[in-house]
């Protein structure tokens, strides 16, 4: 239909029904102004304080790990020999009897059998934070008990 035809049969619409497309054709205006241009911000809003919570959560997280790694950068630096010491110490007091230590060079291998979770993950805390070795390589698998075996390749600091 073109404009024309359009006119002509709005004229022999009465009145009570041109009131009534009126209405209709206004609800549908209404309708898509709220679909297209009210609804999406007031979705953005009300979801506004929750994503602001998660942010705020990472901020404070990456603060926290910007402290930590400031930390490790102040501190004195460390020859190779006292780092491995230090590696000794703490395989013996956290790890005990399940694991093993070997050196060669400026590589560390700690031989799992049987290493429980939790003291492996405070060993690798206390690893990396005492004795600055970094993880290179890892071999784990975890027995039918949960506990850890295989190896970890550490590398020692720099001389």
């Amino acid at each position: 239909m073109n404009r024309s035809e359009l006119t002509a049969h709005w004229a022999r619409l009465a009145p009570r029904e041109q009131r009534m497309v009126a209405a209709a054709v206004g609800l549908v205006a209404v309708a898509l102004l709220w679909w297209l241009l009210l609804a999406p911000p007031l979705a953005v809003m009300r979801g506004a304080e929750a994503q602001h919570r998660v942010l705020d959560a990472q901020l404070q997280r990456m603060l926290a790990l910007q402290a930590q790694a400031q930390a490790l950068q102040s501190q004195p630096r460390q020859t190779q020999d006292e780092a491995s010491r230090l590696l000794e110490a703490t395989v013996r007091q956290q790890l005990g009897t399940t694991a093993r230590m070997s050196i060669a060079g400026d590589r560390v291998t700690i031989t799992l059998n049987g290493t429980a979770p939790d003291a492996l993950g405070q060993w690798l805390t206390q690893a990396r934070t005492n004795a600055r070795v970094l993880p290179a390589e890892a071999r784990l698998t975890r027995d039918a008990a949960g506990l850890w075996n295989g190896s970890l390749v550490l590398a020692l600091p720099p001389r």
